[in-house]
C-alpha cells in the first residue's frame, strides 16, 4: 500500500478539470487563424465599398 498526498492529488484532479473545460471551450467558442483572417479582410472589403458608395 503505498502514501498518496492528498494535496497533489486534489491539485491534480483540479488541473484536469479545469484542462478539460478549457477543451470545451476552445470546441464552443474558438475560431482558427484562417478564419479570424477570412473574418478581419472581409470586414475591411465591407468597409471599403461602403467607402466608395459615400463617394460616389
Amino acid at each position: 500500500m503505498s502514501v498518496v498526498n492528498l494535496n497533489k492529488f486534489r491539485k491534480a484532479k483540479a488541473r484536469a478539470d479545469e484542462k478539460a473545460q478549457a477543451d470545451q471551450n476552445a470546441v464552443k467558442f474558438g475560431r482558427t487563424k484562417a478564419q479570424k483572417k477570412l473574418e478581419g479582410s472581409q470586414a475591411e472589403k465591407t468597409r471599403r465599398d461602403l467607402d466608395g458608395k459615400e463617394r460616389e
